[in-house]
């Protein structure tokens, strides 16, 4: 197969202790445990954005820019076959259940906090690009973890937005870009506001984004804000 100059991930075989943290960070299943040691098994099955870097506690995982045979995506469906089951709605929010709703106001106390949520579904993977309620809306993609971390996420970043969850480090990475592209070039938001947590694995999420405008072929700038684990904002930029 034919090889490019692309980013991919190189393991320090010599900093590897083995402890397999970074196999189930790689949602492609591109990295396995092989004698003891962390190895990518196929050049193509690595899409080069690093969500597996920061849960190494050695520090053997780094992404370089060398000749690699080209992702690829089809062998990355067909490896995750090999690896689990197929991928089922049984939690009961197929796609087909797409609802817009008015935000609910609960009670007049000043401990109560109203919810902002005014759709549903809210994953990455279920909100299908067609959504209605996407149409040139104020889209607000969040990191899993962000309504934990951020006790104000009702109050402060969901309100007049439109929401859509996910985690680069459990969830394929190319499903979020080809899913993310389609529903920024259908839908044409009229912004978007990117909230991930400060933790390594979380900014793939970002560079996710950033591709999925690039195949869009849209001029949206995308603000982003980075959360503690504490809960507090700790920067803000532009993309």
């Amino acid at each position: 197969m034919a090889k490019t100059l692309r980013k991919i991930i190189e393991i320090d075989e010599e900093l590897c202790d083995g402890c397999g943290q970074c196999v189930p960070a790689c949602a492609e299943g591109a990295i396995q445990i092989i004698n003891g040691k962390a190895r990518l098994i196929a050049e193509k099955l690595c899409d080069g954005l690093g969500a597996c870097i920061g849960n190494c506690p050695k520090g053997a995982l780094k992404i370089v820019e060398r000749e690699a045979e080209e992702f690829d995506h089809q062998a990355v469906e067909e490896h995750l076959q090999h690896l689990r089951a197929k991928e089922t709605l049984a939690c009961g929010c197929p796609r087909s259940q797409v609802r817009e709703f008015e935000a609910v106001v609960t009670g007049t106390s000043e401990a109560e906090i109203p919810s902002a949520l005014t759709q549903w579904p809210v994953q990455i993977r279920l909100v299908p690009p067609t959504a209605p309620f996407l149409k040139g809306a104020d889209l607000l993609i969040a990191a899993d973890c962000v309504p934990v971390a951020y006790p104000e996420l009702h109050t402060k970043m969901l309100p007049g937005k439109k929401i859509m969850i996910g985690c680069p480090k459990f969830d394929p990475a190319e499903e979020y870009v080809a899913r993310l592209s389609e529903v920024l070039r259908q839908a044409q938001p009229r912004s978007v506001t990117l909230v991930i947590m400060e933790v390594p694995c979380c900014r793939g999420l970002a560079m996710i984004l950033e591709e999925a405008r690039r195949r869009a072929g849209i001029e949206i700038p995308i603000k982003v804000q980075v959360v503690s684990v504490k809960g507090d904002i700790l920067q803000e930029e532009e993309i």
